[in-house]
């Protein structure tokens, strides 16, 4: 028992390399007596083929052997991050190669040889209770990390943990989701998740909004066409099914699919077969579908909307995502994901956002989901450029802005009001002030404002960064303007 974990002889698999058949069938034989199952290989490349098929809790591998040696492989997996703990077996004057390997290539440890049996055993032993708590450590992270995250979502309210768990269970398995939420929510990006968390992480992941393409096009998208099907078919094309391949199709607004195609689409989820138009042949598809609405989809298939054995067949696991407004306690966390994301995007330095923002953030209803929360904080970021986001960075629905009431005035108020207070983020022009003189003051305080990052001036100003050089080059400014004052 080490650290309250214990592992059995009769559960521990060991996989015995070594070139000499004598040696080999010796130290399995012995594993086998010990109640341990012992797999056996003769060189690297049958070890490497051997972990590929069963799991492995210790090896036992010989330094010196044909074809793929000890050091290769042990090298091969410690690349790969799946290296179970191995034990070097090394010859008598070999020592010190062996020390190197273990340091090095992170072996577990080393034996000479001849192999005392009861060394071995301890060792098996002991190796087999370290597999056991890297297994552990490897769940342990797996869960801290769920707690607020999967992938690219963020989340730690009860709901979002809860589609977390069924995204752990769905994402591995060749099942067909469906996700519905209203849009904004992150759709998409469930999908995404899904696909990462599948052994199809590897493919091609291919995304398609039904909603988007005309009836006439939905079906050459999909299926592909072969030369000459239709007017304007100069060639032979893939459609989504073939370029998504070995991987995962997304179906977004499944909703919104004729329902003829509907038909067509349910054909191929059953059979797995594939007819481009205008072709005469089928072939094999092999391509996990995930579908994606905004509607509710029981009631799209009482309105004819969508088909009721495809809603059937799409709805094996099904995801729903709450709405921003249901799960405001998420706001702080997926702001701060957000913030690091376009720092990076827009090469800005924003730390974090005030309390008025975050008061501002949390009032907010998000009729446009997450969306609605990135297109805004980008905008704040970009303004802000570094240090905290504040209320001012805002859009001015966000900051409350009222005008006092008339009956809250001092008397004689209106007759001579108060100078407005100095806003830096303002820029006022007196009548009489011509465009060009308004457009220049109005890109050199930009520019003053971001520390002459141009990149994200154009962005403020709307304009392209070659039009900006261009306006600059006009006026005769050089790298830094020489203007005061700030702009939001």
């Amino acid at each position: 028992m080490v650290h309250g974990v214990t592992i059995l002889d009769q559960s521990l698999k060991v996989l015995i390399v070594d070139d000499e058949d004598s040696q080999r069938s010796g130290l399995a034989a012995m594993v086998s007596a010990w109640g341990m199952t012992a797999v056996t290989a003769a060189e690297g490349k049958e070890a490497l083929d051997k972990l590929s098929e069963t799991p492995i809790d210790v090896i036992v591998t010989d330094l010196n052997m044909p074809g793929m040696d000890g050091f290769t492989l042990l090298d091969r997996l410690r690349e790969s991050g799946d290296m179970p703990p191995a034990i070097v077996v090394t010859a008598y004057g070999n020592v010190e190669t062996a020390v190197k390997v273990v340091h090095e290539l992170e072996a577990f440890w080393f034996l000479e040889k001849p192999i005392q049996a009861g060394t071995l055993q301890t060792l098996l032993r002991s190796a087999g209770n370290m597999a056991v708590l890297r297994a552990e450590k490897r769940n342990l992270e797996r869960q801290l990390s769920y707690k607020g995250t999967l992938g690219e979502m963020v989340g730690t309210s009860p709901r979002m943990q809860e589609i977390f768990s069924l995204l752990q269970q769905a994402g591995p398995t060749k099942a067909c989701v469906l996700i519905t939420g209203e849009s904004g929510t992150g759709k998409e990006l469930v999908a995404r998740t899904i696909h990462a968390l599948s052994p199809r992480h590897q493919g091609p992941f291919v995304a398609i909004n039904c909603a988007a393409l005309p009836e006439t096009l939905i079906e050459s998208e999909l299926f592909g066409h072969e030369k000459g099907s239709f007017t304007g078919a100069s060639e032979r094309r893939a459609g989504c099914f073939e370029l998504a391949q070995g991987g995962t199709l997304l179906l977004d607004e499944i909703g919104e699919m004729p329902m003829q195609t509907q038909a067509k689409l349910l054909r191929i989820l059953e059979d797995s077969k594939l007819r481009r138009l205008g072709g005469k042949t089928e072939f094999e598809v092999d391509v996990r579908v995930l579908a994606a609405t905004n509607k509710v989809p029981e009631e799209a298939v009482r309105g004819g909307h969508l088909r009721e054995d495809l809603y059937y067949r799409l709805n094996v696991f099904h995801i729903h995502l709450p709405a921003l407004r249901d799960r405001k306690g998420d706001i702080p966390a997926i702001e701060e994901s957000l913030i690091s994301d376009l720092n990076r995007k827009h090469e800005c330095h924003v730390t974090g956002i005030s309390r008025e923002v975050q008061e501002a953030l949390s009032r907010h209803d998000w009729p446009g989901n997450v969306r609605e929360l990135r297109n805004v904080l980008e905008r704040a970021v970009i303004l802000a450029g570094e240090g905290n986001i504040e209320l001012r960075h805002l859009p001015a629905s966000f900051q409350g802005r009222q005008d006092s009431p008339a009956a809250d005035m001092p008397p004689g108020a209106a007759a001579h009001p108060a100078p407005p207070p100095e806003d830096p983020d303002i820029i006022r022009f007196s009548v009489g002030t011509t465009v060009e003189e308004a457009e220049k003051a109005l890109i050199l305080r930009t520019l003053e404002h971001t520390h002459n990052n141009k990149t994200r001036a154009a962005v403020i100003l709307g304009i392209s960064l070659k039009t900006l050089h261009n306006k600059l080059k006009e006026y005769g400014v050089g790298q830094t303007p020489t203007v005061t004052g700030t702009v939001g």
